[in-house]
């Protein structure tokens, strides 16, 4: 695998292996909880970011938006050994996809069902970044509504 994509993989571990263990601290009861009406649930948001590595990685192939829609009807995640079951899964299926690329396929751009052109390594940090993203919605729902610091590190 290309350095570059080593790098960015080891930072999804960092950034899964610390949602693991912020899930770890939940119950199955806490997945119900929403901070704010109209707005992902805990659970909702925790099947969201289980569901990332895979649902973005058929986005950095193109996918369109009807096969996108098809890939989300079967996500369904109701608890938490489910959710962390799915996020190893699909992190995994990741990886394996950016290990099979050549130095060509990381640098062709794909262009996203909505209209935006990145390289398939553009793709990858956008995967990083919204990885992170969520976990920070997360931590800060636990945190700030629910008064559950987690008191882990976020970062190396």
């Amino acid at each position: 695998m290309n350095m570059y994509c080593q790098s960015a993989f080891h930072q999804l571990e960092i950034v899964i292996a610390s949602i693991s263990e912020m899930v770890g601290q939940l119950s199955d009861e806490d997945l119900a909880l929403r901070p704010t009406e109209g707005k992902y649930s805990i659970g909702e948001l925790l099947e969201h970011i289980a569901a990332i590595p895979a649902a973005d990685g058929h986005i950095t192939e193109g996918a369109s938006k009807e096969e996108m829609e098809r890939f989300y009807e079967t996500v369904s995640m109701k608890t938490k050994d489910e959710i962390l079951e799915r996020l190893f899964e699909n992190f995994s299926q990741l990886k394996a996809q950016f290990e099979n690329y050549t130095e060509e396929h990381l640098y062709t751009k794909t262009t996203s069902w909505w209209g935006v052109t990145n390289t398939r390594f553009e793709w990858l940090i956008q995967i990083v970044s919204h990885m992170y993203h969520h976990r920070g919605q997360l931590h800060a729902m636990l945190v700030h509504t629910y008064k559950k610091d987690p008191e882990i590190l976020l970062f190396e």
